[in-house]
């Protein structure tokens, strides 16, 4: 019999779970940029890694599949 955690609501375990989302995006962002071979700074590393908003990840995520540069991930070039 398993001891799963579903039971546990409200704001404490959303707010684990969302932080655990957004650090997974974060790895899958840089990931994805290690795969493709695209050279990625420290200085974006640190700018994906500090950022807390999803929805932002979400865009990242989506630019860092086809991005030539770290740059073009922010939208920067």
């Amino acid at each position: 019999m398993g001891t799963g955690l579903r039971h546990f609501r409200g704001f404490v375990a959303e707010s684990f779970r969302d932080e655990g989302r957004v650090e997974g995006r974060a790895e899958d962002i840089l990931r994805i940029l290690d795969l493709r071979g695209v050279p990625v700074p420290e200085a974006a590393r640190q700018r994906v890694s500090a950022c807390t908003d999803l929805a932002v990840l979400d865009v990242w995520f989506e630019r860092a599949v086809t991005a030539p540069s770290a740059d073009a991930v922010f939208g920067d070039g």
